[in-house]
């Protein structure tokens, strides 16, 4: 009876998934009939795509039996239900949903949609506000997405053999050749796709939040259907995580050179001959190592996650 339900749950837990990944698609639809593509990018990439493999990746990785309860962790209930108070109360300060008269409207927005073009110089606002207007903002992001993945590496990571990475749960799918045949087709251009939305993201939709979720995507799902094993042969893990904060000592080296300059940290007019041209060189440069540090980061607690073997599952086996 125990294994009928443990089996219903997976499948309800598998249809949920499905669901939200659905939802995510049509919601990336729906950004795009509102002309914001860019957001759609993000939606499809994060919310389609990479959060749907991992969740289908974690439900792969489930075992049959439920482990031991644990006794509950009353510190950290109080951690998060302060946090979630602290949330919640600067959510009561925020302006109503669509007011036109929020200060956002008013005063932000005009003044990105009218001076853009000629301070940055590019067709893409959406990179002018991320890349150079809020460069502070991104350069932040991009070092909580840094510590996203040194914490996973810290409660997750061990020494493995390559034995126990072999019998990991996460194997290769031998006989569905179908979909083997077709995501060798399918991964070159995900990965030609990536590149371009990297170095487009100035002229187009795009930058390096989509591109890098895009590649990492490609290389998860390589991994999903021939096996760990074989994608950690051709992907190291120490050059992943090396690769990880290189991209954060990019952005950051940008600032550095502006200060040595003499100039304001992240001003990307001492890059070039003039204001408008070392301001395409920084926007270049700083999503260049937004790109490697989230594409890294992905992949860091994605192999961290399909690596581990279920000792519990292995002990009723």
């Amino acid at each position: 009876m125990s294994v009928a339900i443990a089996v219903a749950r997976t499948r309800d837990l598998f249809a949920a998934t499905m669901l939200t990944g659905i939802y995510s698609l049509l919601s990336a639809g729906f950004f795009v009939v509102m002309d914001a593509v860019d957001v759609a990018f993000t939606e499809a990439a994060v919310g389609a795509g990479i959060s749907t493999l991992l969740m289908l990746t974690t439900l792969k990785l489930t075992g049959q039996y439920e482990s031991s309860s644990r006794p509950l962790q009353r510190i950290a209930l109080v951690v998060i239900s302060v946090t979630a108070g602290l949330l919640f109360y600067g959510f009561l300060d925020m302006p109503i949903f669509g007011d036109p008269a929020a200060p956002i409207h008013q005063h932000v927005a005009p003044r990105y949609i009218q001076h853009s073009a000629e301070e940055v110089g590019m067709p893409n606002i959406v990179t002018s506000v991320l890349a150079s207007y809020r460069g502070y903002d991104t350069f932040g992001e991009t070092v909580v997405i840094f510590t996203a993945g040194i914490g996973v590496l810290a409660l997750l990571s061990y020494v493995r053999s390559r034995e126990d990475v072999s019998q990991a749960a996460l194997a290769p799918m031998q006989p569905h050749i179908i979909l083997r045949i077709v995501s060798k087709i399918l991964i070159p251009p995900i990965l030609l796709f990536a590149l371009y939305v990297q170095f487009h993201g100035d002229y187009g939709p795009g930058g390096g939040f989509q591109a890098g979720v895009i590649f990492a995507a490609a290389i998860i799902l390589y991994a999903m259907i021939f096996g760990l094993d074989v994608t950690l042969k051709v992907v190291n893990p120490a050059v992943i995580q090396f690769l990880a904060a290189l991209g954060v000592l990019i952005y950051a080296s940008v600032g550095i050179v502006s200060l040595l300059s003499g100039h304001a940290f992240l001003d990307y007019s001492v890059l070039g001959h003039d204001a408008v041209h070392g301001q395409h060189w920084g926007i270049l440069i700083v999503e260049l190592g937004v790109g490697i540090t989230v594409a890294s980061v992905m992949l860091v607690i994605f192999f961290n996650f399909s690596s581990r073997v279920d000792k519990n599952q292995d002990s009723h086996s």
